[in-house]
């Protein structure tokens, strides 16, 4: 399947919830074909390709796809098809990026009782991401601020000073698991904010949660005012 992004500014990608939007959008059109997505003018990071990945393979069944003159195997479109036909042709624009984010969320209240993020995994360039975000703000009392990692992340974020950061805060880590797998939220947890579309896109139907999905700076906002705040697209 070739997929052409259209009519999608170079600012768009540069949002940090551009790629986990792009990877929910892309799973749930690609179905069982290999997607080779063209028209990408900046070239993600590691941990943009991780967010596209797992929202692809959560609301897909996206096991591989090129990104044409971004990934190694696809200097071109043509290397990407090995000289055949794409079987199918999709046009993703500005506006189908935005139904997707809004899709990503089951509730637009105000009210919420807890932010997780780290699905998948936080690495080390994301702890020191949010720890600019967290400088100088405190968690309000109402809302639990959960960040998922391996046990070998967290001693990296403990030796940089990263997990004092988020302690001082009022947030906490999970080891190893997530919400998703691991039964840890109480009743009492209704809504549920974070800036993971796998996680937006599995919780409704796992946790029977209600989900918002933003950015990782709306979640430490509303963390901070303890109500949902997000910059639409």
């Amino acid at each position: 399947m070739l997929v052409r992004l259209i009519d999608i500014s170079r600012g768009a990608p540069e949002r940090e919830n551009f790629f986990p939007i792009l990877g929910q959008l892309l799973g749930k059109i690609s179905r069982d074909q290999i997607p080779v997505v063209e028209g990408m003018e900046i070239s993600p990071t590691d941990d943009q390709f991780k967010a596209l990945c797992a929202a692809a393979a959560a609301s897909g069944m996206v096991g591989l796809f090129h990104m044409v003159g971004i990934t190694p195997e696809a200097p071109t479109k043509e290397a990407a098809f090995q000289g055949r036909k794409p079987q199918t042709e999709v046009m993703i624009t500005l506006k189908d990026i935005r139904a997707a984010s809004r899709e990503l969320s089951t509730t637009e209240g105000g009210s919420l009782n807890m932010v997780v993020i780290g699905c998948p995994h936080f690495s080390l360039d994301e702890f020191r991401h949010l720890v600019e975000l967290l400088e100088n703000k405190t968690r309000h009392p109402d809302v639990q601020f959960l960040v998922t990692t391996s046990r070998a992340m967290k001693a990296q974020a403990t030796q940089e000073g990263f997990a004092q950061t988020l302690d001082a805060f009022g947030g906490r880590i999970t080891l190893d698991t997530c919400i998703l797998a691991t039964p840890m939220l109480p009743p009492e947890i209704k809504v549920l904010m974070t800036n993971s579309a796998k996680c937006a896109f599995y919780t409704p139907g796992l946790l029977n949660k209600k989900v918002v999905f933003g950015s990782l700076q709306d979640c430490v906002h509303s963390a901070v005012e303890g109500r949902v705040v997000r910059e639409d697209w």
